[in-house]
């Protein structure tokens, strides 16, 4: 089998994230998030927190993410923020946002394989298809381990995820072009159905001087996953899978549901506050 990897992507691509991804709907997942925390977990903004000894279930963590948009719309509506990314120029564009919000989010530059937190928070999320950077079930498993080991009791880890059916049956073998006054793409996907895995080359044109445009490409390769295979990595991980549902249309997973989210609880920890 040829060996994946996804080392070195949202490198240069990172400058150009934040205008490709102009019309993602940042704000409707903000408030997706904060109700699901609200229904199932234990944190709470810091205008709400009864004690300040309860800030490491009151702490949220953003897995994978990106240049902190939606960390930023969090921590805008009173919750304490670490964001956690393996791109450091992803990471480098969350610090500038930080540095003109004037808001307190701690980033990590940490491969969510290779989790370190300094204590247990109460809810971890991941969204926009993150997870599915994940080539493999042991690796994933061992991702929803760690999430599991740093979650206060009863913490909720949030997460979304790509279907197989979407990689294998809709976007398929395509290509989506894009074109803007000072930067365009062209995406070509390709799915091999015997790995399983989906590839994209991203070739990118962002106007530099002038006339002038610069060109790059980033190869990034992602997997799908069934509802069922998350289910029981939940299960195996010693977290409780509470909710699952399609995140396109808010009902429930069918053949057909193309991204999944997915609420799962701690727990086995003894509360210690």
């Amino acid at each position: 089998m040829e060996l994946h990897r996804n080392d070195g992507i949202y490198g240069d691509f990172a400058a150009v994230y934040d205008r490709f991804m102009d019309d993602t709907p940042y704000e409707k997942w903000c408030g997706l998030l904060e109700g699901l925390m609200q229904k199932y977990g234990v944190s709470r903004p810091k205008r709400d927190a009864e004690d300040p000894l309860e800030a490491e279930k009151n702490m949220v963590v953003d897995l994978g993410c990106g240049t902190g948009t939606l960390a930023e719309l969090l921590y805008g509506r009173g919750y304490d923020l670490i964001g956690v990314d393996n791109s450091g120029a992803m990471l480098s564009i969350a610090m500038e946002k930080r540095g003109r919000s004037g808001s307190g989010i701690l980033y990590l530059l940490q491969d969510m394989r290779e989790l370190e937190l300094y204590s247990t928070v109460g809810t971890i999320f991941s969204v926009c298809d993150s997870l599915n950077y994940i080539l493999e079930e042991g690796e994933l498993l061992k991702v929803f381990s760690l999430v599991n080991n740093y979650l206060y009791p009863g913490g909720i880890f949030v997460f979304d995820f790509n279907t197989v059916y979407k990689y294998r049956d809709v976007i398929g073998d395509t290509v989506i072009a894009e074109n803007r006054e000072d930067c365009s793409f062209i995406w070509e996907n390709f799915y091999d159905p015997v790995e399983e895995l989906n590839e994209y080359d991203v070739t990118v044109f962002v106007r530099e001087k002038g006339e002038f445009f610069r060109k790059f490409t980033e190869t990034h390769f992602q997997r799908g996953y069934t509802p069922d295979q998350v289910r029981n990595l939940v299960e195996k991980a010693g977290m409780t899978l509470v909710e699952m549902f399609d995140a396109d249309t808010g009902g429930e997973v069918s053949h057909a549901s193309e991204r999944v989210c997915v609420v799962a609880r701690e727990r086995g920890k003894e509360r210690t506050i």
